[in-house]
């Protein structure tokens, strides 16, 4: 079974050894993806831009995996400050309230402090 793996060309990626994502059969791992623009290495401030950026991100990873957001099956999401999750719902049912995946929140600190939202994802490709 053949192993592909999938770099968004964030820094973080290189400096610390591992893949935006990894291709494993018909199986897509995505790792936890934060609301930088990766071009720019900016973040915005905001919650809700975070997300979309972060599934922006995810979205292009996917797409160099062979997928799609509807392909997605497992979400988890980790923010630092749970009561700031509500404000991501919007953005959140956008991109995949008609996937309904699987999904956790859990409040965790993320590596750096103006980090509100990072998700990671699993999708199935097609057979």
């Amino acid at each position: 079974m053949s192993r592909k793996l999938i770099s968004s060309g964030s820094e973080f990626e290189e400096k610390i050894g591992y893949s935006r994502a990894v291709v494993q059969g018909n199986m897509v791992f995505l790792s936890g993806t934060t609301g930088f623009d990766y071009g720019t290495m900016t973040i915005s401030a905001d919650m809700a831009t975070q997300t979309e950026q972060c599934l922006l991100n995810i979205e292009s990873a996917l797409e160099k995996a062979g997928a799609r957001l509807t392909d997605i099956v497992r979400v988890l999401y980790i923010v630092p400050d749970a009561s700031l999750f509500e404000q991501s719902w919007p953005i959140l049912k956008k991109y995949l309230g008609e996937v309904k995946p699987a999904a956790t929140m859990i409040s965790a600190n993320l590596y750096d402090e103006r980090m509100l939202i990072e998700i990671e994802v699993t999708a199935m490709l097609e057979s």
